[in-house]
């Protein structure tokens, strides 16, 4: 049986694993007339059926789904001939790929060596046998749950409670997951960071003015260089972060203003949804805007106004960037004015304030928490954007404050470190984890600070 059908059983167990509890609830206190004297309502003790006929079977799937390649190469690994078995990890890595591909039929098994034929059939064989295993076994389990739950079912069984209890276990896994895999992202960028802090001295990193990672893999190689200063990369982001602020929050914050405190209902029913669709536009799309119609526009008004503009310019990113941002400044800011008690502004008109008078004092100062959390929340996006910067800025390191060069930025020089093929163990790959790490530390500095705003202002207004 497939892993796909097999799922599709589970999940058809389930449903009639629900059936069956809630029949059973019923039927134990005589009838529909009689639920009161159940303890909870007779879905909940389907659902307690459903979960425990559903749940462990699915661990047990979802387990052997994922160790099942490992478990079954391993057996196979150990009927190779010795020869085979004795081979380097590499060429043994490669045996492993030509069994996987005669297994999975995109190379004809007359094209690959004998043993390589026999050992895609013995795996062939043991995938079959741990699946109609793995079938016995969750179903099995599957009717042993609905039996075992069935049999408990009582009036006085506290379904409602037992179902909450465990749907809460499953939260909190859930919970953990999240927390488990951000603090592993962490501790690896950190973990190869101090590697590469080993070989290349944190005060060359944070103030040297010279980036060229590029190192020399064979002694008589030329043009390697070797310098990480990373300077240079800091300035680009900052500029182009600048720009884009710079063209979000002022276009972000006043259409904020504008659809909560002037525009008719009906303008902002349009308008509003229109401005959203800016933030879920893909930013390739974003970059190729850059790069044919705004990049070439600043050249035209640059050769008008004698002023030298490159074909890959920070103003270009930084603009087309803050585009991509006012949604996010305008849809936050929007969210916190309306969120605004009416009270304030009726109070601020009963004392004679005008319109734009009660806006400036009371609404925008009331609603100033959320508003700078979601510029300091739209500074993060701008610093960790990728896409628009390669195609609109370029690759070049240089340490300028003129918007109209071509810089690069942190993430960019993280993209181009990591792409190909490339060893870990080099000062230039693991580079780019001490920029990651260096860009982590900003954002989340970005969001405590946030976080500080919004808490003391908010304790202030209530």
């Amino acid at each position: 049986m497939s892993p796909s059908i097999l799922f599709v059983t589970i999940v058809a167990l389930s449903v009639l694993a629900f059936q069956l509890g809630k029949t059973r609830a019923i039927a134990v206190v005589g009838g529909q007339r009689r639920i009161r004297d159940l303890h909870s309502l007779p879905g909940h003790y389907g659902l307690l059926t459903a979960i425990w006929c559903g749940l462990p079977a699915l661990v047990v799937f979802l387990t052997w789904v994922l160790l099942q390649d490992a478990v079954i190469t391993r057996l196979v690994i150990a009927q190779l001939p010795v020869a085979s078995q004795a081979l380097p990890d590499a060429r043994l890595g490669l045996l492993l790929n030509d069994l996987r591909n005669v297994v999975a039929g995109n190379v004809s098994p007359d094209m690959v060596a004998p043993e390589i034929r026999v050992a895609a059939a013995h795996y062939v064989k043991l995938r079959d046998i741990a699946e109609l295993a793995l079938a016995a076994i969750v179903i099995s389990i599957g009717i042993v749950g609905i039996l075992w739950t069935r049999a408990k079912i009582r009036p006085d069984l506290r379904a409602r409670n037992s179902y909450e209890r465990v749907i809460e276990v499953l939260l909190f896994g859930c919970s953990a997951v999240a927390v488990f895999t951000t603090l592993g992202i962490v501790l690896s960028i950190v973990f190869e960071a101090f590697r590469f802090f080993s070989i290349v001295p944190l005060t060359e990193f944070v103030f040297g003015t010279n980036w060229s990672p590029q190192m020399a893999i064979r002694a008589d190689q030329v043009g390697s260089s070797g310098a990480f200063g990373a300077v240079p990369l800091f300035a680009g982001t900052l500029l182009i972060s600048f720009i884009a602020m710079i063209v979000a929050v002022p276009i972000g914050l006043f259409s904020a203003i504008y659809l909560a405190e002037y525009a008719p209902i009906k303008v902002r029913k349009y308008v509003k949804p229109l401005l959203e669709v800016l933030a879920g536009v893909p930013t390739v799309v974003y970059g190729f805007f850059a790069v044919t119609t705004v990049g070439p526009a600043l050249r035209v008004a640059g050769e008008a106004l004698g002023l030298p503009v490159a074909g890959e310019s920070a103003l270009a990113a930084g603009l087309v960037m803050g585009i991509m941002i006012i949604p996010f400044v305008s849809s936050l800011s929007d969210d916190m004015i309306t969120a605004v008690p009416q009270s304030l502004r009726d109070g601020a008109y009963a004392l004679g304030a005008t319109r734009s008078e009660t806006i400036r004092q009371v609404v925008l100062r009331a609603a100033l928490p959320g508003i700078v959390g979601g510029v300091l929340l739209a500074i993060s996006r701008a610093i960790g954007e990728t896409m628009i910067v390669v195609m609109a800025a370029g690759l070049s390191a240089n340490l300028t404050a003129n918007p109209l060069e071509a810089v690069t930025t942190v993430t960019v020089q993280i993209v181009t470190l990591l792409v190909g093929d490339q060893e870990f163990d080099s000062p230039k790959t693991l580079a780019a984890f001490a920029l990651g790490l260096v860009l982590f530390l900003v954002t989340l500095l970005l969001n405590v600070i946030a976080l500080y705003v919004v808490r003391k202002y908010r304790e202030q207004y209530e």
